[in-house]
């Protein structure tokens, strides 16, 4: 349930982003830096994470910022200027931050208790999350509902559902928490161990980039580049989460027919030939399905990322961190990127693979090195 709140609340305002722009007179460059503050906002936030988890536990420290997130959600909704519109946005991501950490811990924990692994499906509750937040949000513009009135009732939604989710969550932590290099305490195999938390930052930021992207601007993909109605525009960011969504629900079966190596290898072809169609097909239809299957390849990223960084030894949740910073870093550049490039001559579609594609063929190259040194 946890995971299908944390992807709700950020699909139920994502795919009216046009709206909100046109509500704070902002430009695609101007909406790019308001969303990259809010970014490096949650980046500072972030950094906090293993020190409020160590002090709270994974289950009260979730729920607690699990409600700042829907007061986010709601200021989100009532802002009128980029000034309010920033604090809400910046609320959420400070909160997700240690949600996202906490969440993972407890799934990561859950999934090692079972024969068949289940990061994957955790993962494709977040998703089914956002393609239900998506369709709200999608049907509420057709509609003509406001977005303030759309967000207010969501947020009540899956206040309610934090109910549930306090009684269903473990109420004692488990594995290690053990001092870290971060603490000022070098454990063994120190340099191991850095390079391991340098390439799960990396990748991180690999696997923010095609997915941010792919979610954030489908909509602008198809409302500045063919000219569709808000409506229309919102099913961009539905058929990726779509796709996003039926990889993950299925994606801990393909593991362990598999294997992890040849999954992530697959991963990385499906995810490029999606992105490539969705940001030079010359037609809606083609772009929309272009998204999906971006989302069935980008997927499996992050539950494999995640899973990696809650079993790595160390103080908990510091290589969580590591890789939500390394995704941070690379949102902070993102949004910019992407909002800036898209303001030229260049088209929506674009911008989007020059940001996107170096970053698959940044996978394809950890993949060919996994390849050759299997013992690393």
């Amino acid at each position: 349930m946890q995971f299908f709140v944390n992807g709700a609340v950020f699909a139920s305002f994502v795919p009216r982003l046009p709206e909100i722009r046109e509500r704070l007179g902002l430009s695609l460059d101007e909406l790019g830096v308001t969303l990259t503050i809010g970014a490096i906002i949650g980046l500072v936030a972030s950094m906090a994470s293993p020190a409020i988890i160590h002090g709270l536990g994974t289950r009260r420290a979730l729920i607690a910022l699990v409600m700042l997130m829907l007061v986010g959600l709601v200021i989100v909704g009532l802002a009128s200027t980029p000034v309010i519109f920033l604090i809400g946005f910046s609320a959420i991501l400070m909160a997700d931050g240690v949600v996202d950490v906490a969440m993972n811990l407890q799934g990561s924990w859950l999934s090692a208790r079972r024969h068949v692994p289940v990061m994957n499906r955790l993962h494709g509750l977040w998703s089914l999350g956002t393609v239900a937040g998506g369709l709200v949000a999608a049907q509420a513009a057709a509609s003509g509902v406001s977005l303030r009135t759309q967000l207010i009732v969501v947020a009540a939604a899956l206040a309610a559902a934090l109910v549930f989710v306090g009684r269903g969550l473990l109420q004692v932590d488990e594995g290690g928490d053990e001092p870290d290099a971060l603490d000022g305490v070098i454990p063994k195999r120190t340099r191991a161990r850095w390079i391991m938390l340098i390439v799960l930052a990396v990748s991180g930021g690999f696997a923010l980039t095609v997915e941010l992207v792919s979610s954030e601007w489908a909509a602008f993909r198809l409302s500045e580049d063919f000219g569709t109605s808000l409506g229309v525009a919102g099913l961009g960011f539905v058929a990726f989460s779509v796709g996003m969504t039926i990889g993950r629900l299925f994606g801990d079966a393909i593991l362990v027919r598999l294997g992890d190596a040849l999954l992530f290898r697959g991963a990385i072809v499906v995810s490029g030939t999606g992105l490539a169609v969705a940001a030079f097909a010359p037609h809606e239809f083609l772009v929309l399905l272009g998204y999906s299957i971006a989302g069935v390849g980008i997927s499996v990223f992050f539950p494999k990322l995640y899973d990696d960084a809650a079993k790595s030894p160390g103080r908990r949740g510091v290589a969580l961190t590591w890789l939500r910073s390394g995704s941070s870093l690379m949102s902070l550049v993102t949004p910019t990127a992407v909002g800036v490039l898209a303001a030229s001559r260049l088209s929506v579609g674009a911008a989007t693979a020059i940001v996107t594609l170096p970053c698959i063929a940044g996978f394809a190259l950890l993949a060919l090195l996994a390849f050759r040194r299997p013992a690393s």
